[in-house]
């Protein structure tokens, strides 16, 4: 069953954040994510809108997904981020492809 980084945040400095922004997408694909949303235009009809950049990642299964998070590759890669973004990273199951019985 697919899981998913749900990412949202603020973007303080977009051109200290392109490194990570394209870095990332590497480490992801080496334990099967890829992204299905990245930074698009979006609109929060409920709840606040204080974190206007959202992402979605998607991965085979949750072990995958919490596996990259905590991977060496990945934890190198957050100090790009640090000082130029402010992101909640949310890991979330995906639903079955077909109902239990």
């Amino acid at each position: 069953m697919s899981a998913y980084f749900i990412v949202r945040g603020n973007i303080h400095d977009r051109v200290a954040f392109q490194e990570y922004a394209s870095r990332s997408p590497g480490v992801l694909a080496r334990f099967g994510g890829r992204h299905i949303a990245r930074g698009g235009k979006s609109i929060s009809f409920e709840g606040a809108d204080d974190r206007p950049h959202v992402v979605i990642a998607e991965f085979p299964d949750f072990e995958s997904a919490e596996k990259c998070y905590r991977s060496e590759a990945y934890q190198a890669l957050i100090p790009l981020r640090s000082g130029c973004a402010t992101l909640e990273f949310t890991l979330i199951d995906g639903m079955p492809t077909s109902p239990s019985t």
